[in-house]
């Protein structure tokens, strides 16, 4: 491979929370290891592997000029995000896409709620599926809206495997029972990984338009594609939704970029993208940095593109090799392999069970090790873990080993 995803990176020291955190009493981080294990972060969702070449060229190029003074979305930026769409998505799904309707967002949560003030009143029911990205759960709560869930049915597709399906017949109900009109769609799913199809994507949007329910698509993992997998721009599944719904996108998930901050929409539907603009813009503090916008131009390029295919390769084998050990080495869990991210969801309930554990006592087990996973609970999984995999294949091999060894069958 042209690029790095084997050096493993020291990160203490260098603000990073992923290492920093654990430990930390009274936040969400992982306990400490014991004594003599080392930390293999494998929590937090973001990556341990160097960003690429020409992110870090891009920046190192405007650091070249000492002024870091008010300033406006040059037209690079736009011309690079309708460009890495058409790459990656193919021009039909995004014809329509112009700079007009693009919109910066300090992040992809401050977005979610920007669209719902445009769509709901506070104390309004959203519709969201379980298992649940946390991101949705606290911001949802903490602006005032009532989280309605529909649950992912879990169907077992051989020992140990099983896949993720909408519930299409519980998401009308829980529609047309709770006067739904505004859903929160995860695409592809986060903690669970599912990269919807076509099929999915036009049952799931076809009720959506037969209750006028407008749509907020969190499309933020879109990039992180396994191989054998597309993404399908939600967007473009119907004309309904194209004119109903905002998507988020960022690179900050696709290129570890999240402590730059920046992310954005796209909104086809005038009106509605002026009143979502309107929104963000009352707190005042939802600009643009400029490194970020230069962090996102070096990243939309074919260099990057490079990268992001040799990325992808890599978190395929990673999570076939993890997969494929807890299948067969970790009795009483289940897996669902995800299609998309480079996040697990295992199932522990049958271990747990036959062990007399909690979760809790599992993951202080697997902590203590130094394997510095995390609790599924957080994302509305009754007995579950979530466990991130983008890491060098030797250290996903060795987490496996340490699980094997001190925690599943000691």
């Amino acid at each position: 491979m042209k690029y790095d995803f084997t050096s493993i990176m020291d990160r203490r020291g260098h603000d990073a929370l992923a290492v920093d955190a654990i430990g930390n009493p009274g936040g969400f981080a992982p306990g400490a290891p014991a004594e003599g294990f080392d930390v293999i972060p494998m929590w937090v969702a973001d990556m341990n592997f160097p960003t690429a070449p020409s992110i870090t060229q891009a920046v190192a190029e405007r650091l070249q000029h000492p002024a870091f003074g008010y300033f406006s979305p040059r037209k690079e930026y736009f011309d690079s995000i309708i460009r890495w769409h058409c790459h990656r998505h193919g021009e039909e799904a995004v014809k329509d896409l112009v700079p007009e309707c693009i919109g910066y967002e300090n992040g992809v949560l401050g977005g979610v709620v920007s669209a719902l003030n445009v769509f709901c009143s506070r104390g309004d029911n959203v519709l969201v599926h379980t298992p649940t990205y946390i991101g949705f759960t606290n911001t949802l709560r903490n602006n005032g809206y009532r989280i309605v869930h529909s649950p992912l049915l879990y169907e077992e597709t051989g020992p140990g495997k099983g896949n993720w399906r909408m519930d299409f017949d519980d998401m009308e109900q829980k529609i047309r029972d709770h006067h739904i009109h505004a859903a929160i769609f995860c695409s592809p799913h986060n903690p669970c990984g599912r990269v919807w199809d076509r099929e999915e994507l036009e049952r799931a949007f076809a009720i959506f338009e037969k209750y006028d329910v407008k749509v907020v698509s969190d499309e933020i993992w879109s990039d992180l594609i396994l191989e054998g997998y597309r993404h399908i721009p939600v967007q473009s599944v119907s004309s309904y939704a194209h004119e109903n719904t905002v998507a988020l996108y960022a690179p900050s998930k696709t290129f570890n970029l999240a402590g730059l901050v920046g992310s954005y929409h796209i909104i086809y539907n005038r009106t509605l993208r002026e009143r979502v603009r309107k929104e963000a813009s009352l707190c005042h503090y939802n600009e643009m940095n400029v490194l970020s916008m230069h962090a996102l131009i070096g990243a939309y390029t074919p260099e990057g593109e490079a990268w992001l295919d040799e990325l992808r390769q890599v978190l395929t084998g990673n999570v076939r090799y993890a997969a494929d050990f807890i299948r067969s080495h970790f009795e009483g869990v289940t897996l669902a392999e995800p299609e998309g991210t480079y996040m697990l969801f295992p199932d522990c309930t049958g271990w747990c069970t036959e062990h007399g554990k909690t979760l809790q006592e599992l993951e202080d087990l697997c902590w203590n090790c130094g394997t510095a996973l995390q609790d599924g609970k957080m994302f509305n999984g009754s007995c579950h873990l979530r466990i991130n995999l983008a890491l060098p294949l030797s250290r996903v091999q060795e987490a496996m080993d340490r699980l094997d060894r001190y925690v599943f069958n000691r």
